[in-house]
């Protein structure tokens, strides 16, 4: 059956709605953003290398710990003090280890990654506060 491009097909209660409209293309922006691609990969390579190190911290301890524990028995039950194995003083460590990972991480993210983050954020409103102004202004001339 030929049906005319003018006329929508028949449509039957038990098939599908047909699919809604294509949106109209969005237009691009005039003004390029402030924002740059380049900004976030420097942030998230900031925030990379914090996590980073702030594992490899308290891991790295950690599984130093347990290598000493398995490959090295006589050191782990050697006497640092009366009745005191340096295996216990090792793992007693652990906990201040990974407080320090965790003051490092925080400090690293004081110092390089907020910095990075508020001014991707900042630029982000700029671009945002522009853009509004753009649409405001061709709506206006409609």
């Amino acid at each position: 059956m030929f049906h005319h491009p003018s006329h929508p097909e028949p449509t039957y209660p038990w098939q599908p709605p047909p699919p809604p409209p294509e949106p109209a293309p969005r237009r691009p922006s005039p003004h390029t953003p402030l924002g740059h691609h380049s900004d976030l990969r420097v942030l998230r390579g900031a925030y990379r290398r914090q996590r980073r190190v702030a594992t490899l911290t308290a891991l790295g301890y950690f599984v130093a710990f347990l290598v000493l524990s398995a490959f090295a028995p006589s050191l782990m039950t050697a006497d640092l003090a009366p009745g005191l194995p340096a295996g216990l003083l090792l793992a007693l460590l652990q906990l201040p280890v990974t407080g320090l990972a965790i003051v490092v991480y925080e400090r690293t993210a004081r110092r390089r990654v907020d910095p990075l983050a508020e001014r991707i954020r900042a630029l982000g409103e700029i671009d945002a506060r522009r853009d509004a102004r753009a649409t405001r202004s061709r709506e206006a001339g409609r």
